[in-house]
């Protein structure tokens, strides 16, 4: 068996993709629905399940490859991903009708989510503590600026190579994650692995589950992803539509938001520990979202709106680091398992809360959906942090 043989280069290069994937498979393309709308001779929402189905897919798609993942290494179920995901990008290229398309993005989801999840639990394998937090870190920023930068690029492709040229390129990128897998050296020795049967393997579910530090993390993490979505879905029109902005002079206010995030992930591993940035970044959340809400209710000027969510964005770049750390590092058993909950449940909320802002007026169900997540998010953390004192007050005691 192949171990250690990978540069921490080619393993941060490689892990950054991989994370980057599943945002790139969802997003990429929504510049160009309408075209598509033209193509399939359809309505829109047809057009748009493409999207809904593909992040089910990338929920349910990390359920599978988590556990798959302990039991068999990490190595095999990867290349297996990037293998199917090569199958249905061509499957979508050539769809001839809307339901054809709709199927191949599920497997294209379910495909993506493999990436997702192998890639934080080789995180996990190979490093732990300040230095898994550093890792996790660059996977977290990345994690927050995919979902911006992949309709960003999807839209500056759109008018010279079409819907098809873009799913062309995500068969590229696969082509060259494929080629990455097979360099990747397996990072889950065999006597580390869950040598179970499959119901066995899945009861470890059940036993992540029970472990409620890592319920909360995940679950603070979820209630962050609800909070970045619901960004994602009302920008556009608020910046547009409210404000008169020029699709341009989004794109370039989006570009600057994401900076924002990376920023912040990088510089969370500057604290002590990551709980002290979990907490800082929670607490900061709440006190940027209520600022937002007020100023959304009444219809604020744009330095303001954008002024506030820069802080709100910085203080979720620093949770969505923290909480990964946390969350993965309290279940290291489980790594394979305890990633694909993480994963599914932040699409999960993803999928949930971007139709809400929707509803209603969309400058006031954005302001209520911004802080409802941050209070969720913060109640997380605080009850996170409080179990994890308790838990560890025997050993300070002692010490």
């Amino acid at each position: 068996m192949r171990q250690n043989k990978n540069s921490k280069t080619f393993i941060l290069v490689f892990l950054g993709m991989l994370t980057a994937f599943g945002p790139f498979v969802t997003d990429m393309y929504l510049p160009t629905l309408p075209a598509m709308s033209d193509f399939f001779n359809t309505t829109s929402s047809m057009v748009q399940l493409g999207l809904t189905t593909s992040m089910v897919g990338l929920a349910v798609g990390q359920l599978f490859f988590g556990p798959l993942s302990d039991k068999y290494g990490r190595r095999s179920p990867l290349i297996i991903a990037m293998m199917l995901f090569l199958v249905s990008s061509i499957g979508c290229i050539y769809s001839q009708t809307i339901m054809q398309f709709v199927g191949f993005r599920l497997i294209q989801g379910i495909a993506g989510a493999g990436g997702i999840v192998i890639s934080r639990s080789i995180a996990a394998d190979k490093f732990s503590g300040r230095e898994l937090g550093k890792m996790l870190a660059i996977i977290g920023a990345i994690n927050g600026v995919a979902p911006i930068a992949a309709p960003m690029g999807g839209g500056m492709l759109a008018d010279s190579v079409g819907w098809q040229g873009i799913f062309w390129c995500l068969f590229g990128l696969g082509v060259f994650l494929l080629a990455g897998s097979f360099h990747l050296s397996e990072s889950l020795p065999q006597e580390n692995r869950k040598a179970a049967k499959w119901k066995d393997v899945y009861r470890s579910f059940g036993t992540v589950l029970r472990n409620r530090q890592y319920v909360c993390y995940i679950l603070q993490f979820g209630f962050a992803q609800g909070v970045l979505f619901a960004n994602i879905a009302s920008a556009p029109f608020i910046m547009q539509q409210h404000y008169g902005f020029s699709p341009m002079l989004f794109s370039v206010c989006f570009g600057v938001n994401a900076v924002a995030i990376v920023i912040s992930a990088a510089a969370s591993v500057k604290f002590r520990r990551p709980e002290q940035a979990l907490s800082t970044g929670s607490t900061g959340m709440v006190f940027a979202s209520l600022l937002l809400c007020v100023a959304l209710i009444m219809k604020c000027d744009f330095w303001i709106y954008e002024t506030l969510l820069l802080c709100l964005l910085s203080m979720l770049g620093l949770t969505f680091t923290a909480s990964n750390t946390l969350a993965m590092d309290c279940e290291r058993e489980n790594a394979g398992t305890a990633s694909a909950l993480l994963g599914a449940l932040g699409f999960a909320f993803g999928g949930i809360v971007s139709p809400l802002v929707g509803l209603g007026d969309l400058m006031t169900s954005t302001g209520i959906i911004f802080l409802a997540g941050s209070l969720c998010s913060f109640g997380c953390t605080r009850f996170a942090l409080r179990t994890n004192l308790l838990q560890h007050a025997p050993e300070m005691i002692r010490k």
